[in-house]
């Protein structure tokens, strides 16, 4: 019998990367390699016989980050020559040959339109003996159609669009994943149907942009429609979504969201910046203004709506009075966390050879005041939820600290993280379960609920996603599920229809 080939993908970035790497997985598997995280201790290589790094080009410092990992690998390689190791994502796309001559160890380099090549790619290089670069600048078929290894048995991640139409001054996405191209209606709702069908209870739709789905085939009510679908899935409990922008965000969205039961009262809108001067030379198609009312209806129809946000402190030309502009709309908005940035200089980008770049003190200190003010709003936001009973699906290991408190975590149907404790002689949920529970105490960044320790609620739900986990104890990597086919490619029609059908037709 030959010996095993391993493989360790490691991901960096959003959820988009991350699903990638799951596809980047199932196409390794397919070909033969095994996770190295499902060999032995005893048996398991110091590395593994292909190691791949499915980059993020988003921040200054991923730069620093891959080269820093290829640097690391270096020694391996040279130990082990027959070692590969291959460079994917968002950085590949942008650096290419940049890579191979910075790393010259590196066998593979391939991006964000390609990723069905890994496994060719990575055997011509083995075969020609030098490093293979290929890069597409367009989607040649939908990713989904690809083979993937989920990391969960009980949720799952689900593209409807990829690439963006947006022309932030800041992001270099768009001239990495290219112009947005939308899955149709009816092959989403088969993926969504088929992981119900394997235990799946939550999925994550996904875009860069997901409220301009429907742009392909001219319908600009089609992701709230998508929504509704999704909610006459029998089995499927939970359904989130990530990311929609503000200028594009509609109420029949918010409708959608209030009348769906199975849609989670959860929203990321990203604001960027509260100044309406730093929102144009961002090229951000909204002002405070429209960002605020839109907060201000989804809370009239999902009052216990929990809303985060994305914010970059020290745009170019960013003045003390935007700032302040910034600190208002955070705590007008009450976001229930956020994540927080410096602007920092991307090459490629329009922002990068602004005039006024923001000195680098000043910057920081911005951005300890925003962080200090959100910090104060989250928790504010999180002690408002003391006293009630949550619903919080089940997850193996979201609390650090989880061994050390005998408490599990998981995550409300807002998607705060919550830490609970169970009682003596409780049932014990497994991930995937639904279990509520009273909050005890709110945090800046989770929540307590330790009420079953006093004859609070406690009650256990077991689902279809905890027998899924439970059914997979015993798989090499326990709880990860195997390798499932891609979804048969329906595409773009060659010509437009005359109507739209509605979503699932």
């Amino acid at each position: 019998m030959s010996e095993l080939k391993t493989y360790d993908v490691r991901t960096h970035g959003c959820q988009m990367n991350v699903h990638d790497s799951e596809r980047l997985a199932g196409l390794l598997e397919t070909a033969g390699y095994v996770d190295v995280a499902s060999v032995g201790l005893d048996e398991r290589p110091e590395a593994a016989d292909v190691v791949v790094f499915n980059t993020c080009a988003v921040r200054e410092n991923a730069d620093n980050k891959l080269y820093g990992n290829l640097g690391q690998l270096r020694q391996a390689k040279k130990l082990s020559p027959d070692m590969q190791i291959a460079v994917g994502g968002c950085m590949a796309q942008k650096d290419r040959a940049t890579i191979v001559q910075r790393a010259p160890w590196v066998d593979v380099v391939f991006g964000t339109h390609n990723i069905g090549s890994l496994p060719a790619l990575l055997d011509r290089a083995r075969h020609n003996k030098r490093a293979e670069v290929e890069i597409l600048e367009s989607l040649e078929r939908f990713p989904s159609t690809l083979p993937t290894r989920r990391d969960s048995a009980y949720a799952a991640w689900v593209s409807i669009s990829v690439g963006c139409n947006n022309t932030c001054t800041f992001c270099i996405v768009p001239s990495l994943r290219g112009k947005e191209a939308d899955r149709r209606p009816g092959e989403i709702l088969a993926e969504v149907q088929a992981l119900v069908d394997q235990g799946v209870v939550e999925v994550t739709l996904l875009g860069q942009n997901v409220n301009t789905y429907g742009v392909e085939f001219g319908d600009r009510l089609a992701f709230g429609k998508l929504l509704r679908a999704c909610g006459e899935i029998d089995g499927l409990e939970r359904v989130r979504f990530t990311s929609p922008h503000p200028a594009a965000f509609t109420d029949d969205v918010i409708t959608a969201m209030a009348e769906t039961p199975n849609v989670m009262p959860s929203l990321h809108m990203p604001l960027q910046s509260g100044s309406d001067k730093v929102l144009r030379d961002m090229r951000r198609s909204y002002r405070s203004a429209k960002f605020l009312g839109i907060i201000d209806r989804v809370r009239q129809q999902i009052p216990d709506a929990a809303i985060t946000t994305d914010i970059i402190v020290g745009f170019p030309g960013e003045t003390e009075a935007d700032f302040s502009e910034t600190l208002r709309v955070v705590e007008q908005s009450r976001f229930s966390s956020a994540f927080t940035f410096q602007y920092s200089i991307r090459a490629g980008t329009p922002a990068a050879t602004m005039d006024d770049q923001v000195p680098k003190a000043v910057v920081q200190e911005r951005f300890e005041r925003l962080v200090r003010l959100q910090d104060e709003m989250s928790w504010s936001e999180n002690r408002a939820v003391e006293g009630r009973t949550v619903e919080v699906l089940v997850a193996p290991s979201e609390g650090r600290k989880d061994s050390q408190t005998a408490r599990m975590s998981g995550r409300a149907r807002d998607n705060r993280l919550v830490h609970f404790s169970i009682p003596s002689g409780g049932e014990v949920p497994r991930p995937g379960d639904v279990v509520s529970v009273d909050v005890t105490y709110g945090a800046p960044h989770h929540l307590v609920a330790d009420g079953a320790l006093h004859g609070g609620t406690y009650a256990v739900r077991r689902t279809a996603g905890g027998n899924a986990w439970a059914a997979l104890q015993d798989a090499p990597v326990p709880g990860k599920p195997g390798v499932s086919l891609g979804m048969p490619s329906i595409g773009k029609p060659a010509t437009a229809p005359a109507s739209v059908p509605a979503c699932g037709t």
